[in-house]
């Protein structure tokens, strides 16, 4: 399902042109933000929707919540993360996946300028790892317009995925990852001659290498393992305060279900926790009928967001 979902043609003939815009997150760092805008937008709650490693706001199940959130009045921003969509120009450094602070500032930026006074943060994948650390964070004293966090297969134990990751059958998940990463540090050095180690890029054959080479040094982690420790959701999850929806599958081939059993997770009274036995990474597809497209995770999201937004 995992690569059925991904190669899967979608249209969202109802989702209107998006705003683009950029945020300074730092004074050296722009994000790439598509933005959809209700009329009368301080009126309407937003939906913050994060995407998952070498991802984009193009994604197609970036594309699909945002659909089905704004047709149910919601704002919607699909946000990149840095380098992203196109964006290493406007970035000095990299990103990583517990790099909340983007996501944080959004949060805060459109409260203060937009007026915007409900919000949901929902993420797939590495966005879904994000969010929940986002609100773990913040612990008891999450921003008032944060009414809920939302994720999708989140890896939310980088370490147990990354691990997962390196087994002989996703040899073809692990190619894809690291084509993207590499090719990314490539047109990083485009932008920024001599900044990062790019003669090191043909050596790496797996995401843990390119974390150890990349990422870890570039954010001051000890290494690619401690990294994966510290940037882990699971760190927080029990100090998570507001309404949480967590989705995975017993099929996912590099998100382990055990996190997802963990003490930690399961007894906090704010998460709620659908793991279904089929659903792959990011794919949970069921038949399309009365007018649903079948992405019911997407459609769980909305219903989630607007329950916690009233």
């Amino acid at each position: 399902m995992t690569i059925y979902c991904w190669g899967r043609r979608r249209h969202f003939s109802r989702l209107p042109e998006p705003e683009a815009r950029l945020f300074d997150v730092t004074p050296d760092t722009r994000v790439l933000a598509h933005c959809h805008w209700q009329p009368s937008r301080q009126d309407h709650p937003l939906l913050i929707a994060l995407h998952g490693l070498e991802g984009s706001s193009t994604a197609h199940y970036m594309r699909g919540l945002a659909d089905k959130a704004f047709a149910k009045g919601f704002n919607v921003i699909r946000l990149n993360q840095r380098n992203c969509g196109g964006t290493e120009q406007l970035a000095a450094g990299l990103y990583h996946s517990g790099l909340t602070h983007d996501a944080d500032f959004v949060l805060r930026e459109t409260a203060a300028v937009d007026g915007i006074e409900r919000a949901v943060v929902a993420g797939y994948s590495l966005g879904g790892n994000l969010a929940l650390k986002l609100a773990g964070d913040h612990g008891q004293a999450p921003p008032r317009q944060l009414r809920g966090v939302c994720a999708v297969s989140p890896v939310l134990e980088l370490e147990a995925c990354v691990r997962a990751l390196e087994r002989r059958q996703n040899v073809v998940y692990q190619w894809n990852f690291v084509r993207g990463l590499k090719a990314r540090m490539r047109r990083k050095n485009d932008c920024f001659p001599g900044r990062f180690p790019i003669e090191r890029l043909p050596a790496i054959r797996t995401v843990r290498e390119f974390d150890a080479a990349f990422t870890a040094p570039h954010f001051g982690f000890a290494s690619a393992e401690d990294y994966y420790h510290r940037a882990s959701a699971m760190r927080v999850i029990d100090r998570i305060s507001v309404p949480a929806l967590v989705i995975t599958s017993e099929d996912d081939p590099f998100v382990p279900t055990a996190p997802f059993r963990d003490p930690r997770l399961t007894s906090n009274p704010n998460i709620r926790l659908f793991m279904t036995q089929h659903g792959g990474h990011c794919g949970f597809l069921e038949a399309a009928a009365n007018g649903s497209d079948g992405y019911w995770a997407e459609r769980r999201i909305v219903q989630f967001a607007a329950g916690v937004c009233r």
